[in-house]
């Protein structure tokens, strides 16, 4: 290995700290925010990121002003219908773009490659008009259905059973197993980190997803947490306490789900590796 010069070791340090401050001191700012009392300065020059006097107390006004729990726990079931429908749903259409040989295969991919490129925004009216026909507007159901399996999710599985030995298989069909055998023991064990990857892609994509929730729903009581949160920017638009304890409410779920498949989710990138 090559020794790194001490400039070029600072320089690379200089960089990582500018990435961090610019990605993390925004969440900073917002949750230092949410902790202060009514009488600190939230805009002081330079920011002050440590409260003098800590509370609590707007995350219970939060809790007072709308039903944010309510709203949370509507977010967390359309979060979860999500990451269960895209990892069983990408794993199974993965395996078979990538392990299973008919007629058409190529033809599918490039469909999958296809809906990658359409805007959201593009298909909205169409998405909206079939969860009408179907009777599924103003229901959670409706609000999972049109993303329950996305298509850079199949493939990113595509890619992770590709990158599989098929001698394996073969000795496992020689043994005399089937597709389903082949698929639930062998294949899909070997690639838990790229489902770690899908299963935080899809809870994040539901979690946050605002539009189509605003859409597709019309009862308050069937809002999820991001609808619900507008709500404080709206009413109380001056209280900037107020909507950065919101904040904090919506992405710490995510800060755990991370934390929690952290290590599956790095193992992502070198998915396929022979285990001995």
């Amino acid at each position: 290995m090559t020794r790194v010069r001490k400039g070029e070791l600072v320089l690379r340090y200089v960089l990582l700290l500018a990435v961090l401050a610019l990605t993390v001191g925004p969440f900073l700012w917002q949750l230092s925010t949410s902790l202060k009392g009514p009488t600190e300065d939230i805009y002081s020059s330079p920011p002050s990121f440590l409260p003098r006097h800590p509370t609590l107390h707007n995350y219970e006004r939060v809790a007072d002003t709308i039903p944010v729990w309510d709203y949370a726990f509507n977010s967390l079931k359309v979060a979860t219908a999500n990451v269960v429908t895209n990892c069983a749903g990408s794993a199974l259409a993965g395996y078979a773009l990538a392990r299973l040989r008919y007629r058409g295969r190529r033809a599918a991919t490039l469909a999958f490659v296809l809906a990658m490129l359409v805007p959201v925004e593009g298909i909205i009216i169409a998405q909206f008009t079939t969860m009408r026909e179907l009777g599924l507007n103003n229901t959670l159901v409706g609000v999972v259905l049109p993303g329950c399996i996305g298509a850079m999710n199949v493939l990113l599985m595509r890619n992770a059973f590709l990158n599989l030995p098929y001698e394996i298989e073969e000795a496992a069909y020689v043994d005399g197993a089937n597709v389903w055998q082949r698929f639930l023991r062998i294949a899909l064990p070997s690639v838990k980190g790229t489902v770690a990857v899908v299963a935080i892609f899809a809870f994040m994509g539901a979690w946050d997803d605002f539009l189509w929730p605003l859409i597709v729903l019309s009862d308050p009581s069937k809002f999820t947490l991001t609808i619900g949160l507008n709500y404080l920017h709206g009413t109380f638009a001056n209280d900037e306490r107020l909507v950065a304890a919101g904040t904090v409410i919506a992405v710490a779920p995510l800060i755990a789900l991370f934390a929690g498949l952290q290590r599956y989710f790095f193992r992502g990138v070198g998915e396929g590796a022979v285990k001995g």
